[in-house]
């Protein structure tokens, strides 16, 4: 009976170590939150977190990401994390939103050279984007 309980528990602690050690590949941060507090940013490398206790919020990749819309795509990055986390949920739509609407605002929408009115795009959303830590690196309009 004693030895029974005894396998058990150790099984247990091993089960619990082996879920504690998190591996964060290179060109990632995780955003674990203790208990609901105010995240912590994990860097790449290998860490322990507490189960139960701490929370994977974000898995935020701090590569290039592409995001297609309807007239185009969009190139983006996360450049600080700690300010992006707020947000990175919505950053997809956010970012949507933003180009579309700057579209409508470019007098020059419909200008032959579709990669002047990227760049302006680009400017245009940016000014609201680096302040949530995120850029967008490039803008791509289809063909009309």
């Amino acid at each position: 009976m004693l030895t029974t309980a005894l396998i058990a528990t150790t099984l247990v602690a091993f089960a619990l170590a082996a879920i504690s050690v998190r591996r964060i590949p290179e060109g990632q941060v995780y955003s674990v939150r203790r208990l609901g507090r105010a995240p912590a940013l994990l860097t790449a490398g290998t860490h322990v977190v507490l189960p139960v206790i701490d929370r994977v919020a974000h898995k935020i990749d701090l590569g290039g990401q592409v995001l297609r819309f309807e007239g185009g795509t969009v190139y983006w990055q996360v450049l600080e994390p700690e300010v992006a986390d707020e947000v990175i949920d919505e950053a997809p739509e956010l970012i949507r939103t933003n180009v579309v609407a700057a579209l409508r605002d470019t007098a020059t929408a419909h200008a032959a050279d579709r990669r002047a009115v990227g760049t302006q795009l680009k400017h245009a959303v940016n000014g609201s984007l680096r302040a949530r830590g995120m850029l967008v690196t490039r803008v791509e309009l289809d063909a009309a």
